[in-house]
This record gives C-alpha cells, sequence and structure tokens, in this order.
C-alpha cells in the first residue's frame, strides 16, 4: 500500500536549538547547570502531555538553583531559541506539492508548540499538527499514533514518521505506521533515499 501521510517529527528533523542548553543555564546558576537542566528535563514530561503548565513547572524548581531568576527568560533563552532548517521545510512544501498529506508530529509544551505554531509558522506549513500536549500523550506511547492517526483521518499503514528517536519509530511501527530513523546530522540526501524506497518523491536537494 501507498504511503499517504508523512508525519516529521520536529527537533533533530525540521529544526534545531542552536546553543549548548548546559551553557545557557551557566548563566543563572553556573556549575550546577547540568543537575538543572536533568531535573527540568524529567520534570517536563507532565507538561509534554497537557498535564501541567511549564512555567509552573520553571517557577517551582528554579528558586532551588537560583533565587530570583526569572522563569520566563530561562523558558525563552532555552526553548524558544530555534533554528528552522531550510532544506527540511523545502522537503516538507516538496511532499505536498506531490500530494502527500504531511503533518507535525511532535512532543511539546504548550508554550513551546505555541510559538513554533505562531513564530516559527508551522500552522501555515502543515495540513495537521499533533502536538502532544494537545493529545494528551506523548512519543512513544502508543496512545500518541492513536490519537495522531485519528486526528490525521488515515489507517496507519498510509502513515510514515520520520523522527530522529529511535524509540519513537520503532513505537510507530509497533502501531502499524511505517517509520523512517532519521537527524538532521545525517544529511538530506539520506533522508530522501528514505523517502524513495517508501514510493514518494522529495524532490532534488
Amino acid at each position: 500500500m501507498p504511503v499517504e501521510h508523512v508525519l516529521l517529527d520536529a527537533d533533530g528533523v525540521l529544526q534545531r536549538s542552536p546553543h549548548d542548553p548546559f551553557a545557557v543555564l551557566r548563566r543563572w546558576v553556573g556549575a550546577r547547570a547540568e543537575e538543572l537542566a536533568h531535573e527540568l528535563w524529567a520534570a517536563e514530561k507532565p507538561a509534554l502531555r497537557g498535564e501541567e503548565d511549564f512555567l509552573d513547572v520553571l517557577t517551582r524548581v528554579l528558586p532551588g538553583y537560583a533565587e530570583g531568576a526569572d522563569p520566563a527568560e530561562v523558558h525563552a533563552a532555552l526553548w524558544l531559541d530555534i533554528t528552522v532548517d531550510a532544506s527540511s521545510l523545502a522537503l516538507a512544501r516538496r511532499l505536498r506539492e506531490q500530494g502527500a498529506g504531511v503533518h507535525l508530529a511532535t512532543n511539546q509544551h504548550r508554550q513551546r508548540g505555541e510559538h513554533m505554531r505562531t513564530a516559527l509558522g508551522y500552522d501555515d506549513l502543515f495540513d495537521v499538527s499533533c502536538y502532544s500536549w494537545e493529545l494528551g500523550a506523548a512519543k512513544p506511547d502508543p496512545a500518541y499514533f492513536e490519537r495522531a492517526l485519528d486526528r490525521v483521518g488515515a489507517p496507519a499503514h498510509e502513515v510514515l514518521l520520520v523522527d530522529d528517536s529511535a524509540a519513537n519509530v520503532e513505537a510507530a511501527r509497533e502501531a502499524g505506521l511505517r517509520g523512517v530513523h532519521w537527524h538532521l546530522d545525517e544529511g538530506h540526501e539520506a533522508l530522501r533515499a528514505a523517502l524513495l524506497g517508501h514510493g514518494l518523491d522529495p524532490g532534488d536537494r
């Protein structure tokens, strides 16, 4: 059966955070930057599922490391500094021009997702956006793929996920989707070859 829809992950596939997170956090907490980063990444998980507001998480966690640090300032520096990859965007547009449904499939808390929608223009790029905080589940949870398929309106065998996480790709395959494990660092020629292998026309560079 042909692939009719492509789900594209965001971080590592469409975009990068152009900074070292530990270096960013050192501005506020010095040598405890790595410790804080790991605590925040763990504490972010409920927010990725829409169960908690991530700025509330920052407000709760930061005082234990840096009294007086502004949660909104830390959030903007670490989560909203995003570089979009022009080649990935061009490839997404090419797939849409060729008739495929092209959709966003990403784990994000609300504030970062809303920034991606508006400041980065993702609402105009994708047919359907599947943000984890809206779906109430995050990859690789099978519930994420079930809800994403409902939102896309297609059976699993017609849908291909491109993701930089091997665990997410494996979970998608277990849910009946097709999967391509790819990261920006591998180069777009590798992604084009993988898409061609699934019967899609990603165009030239």
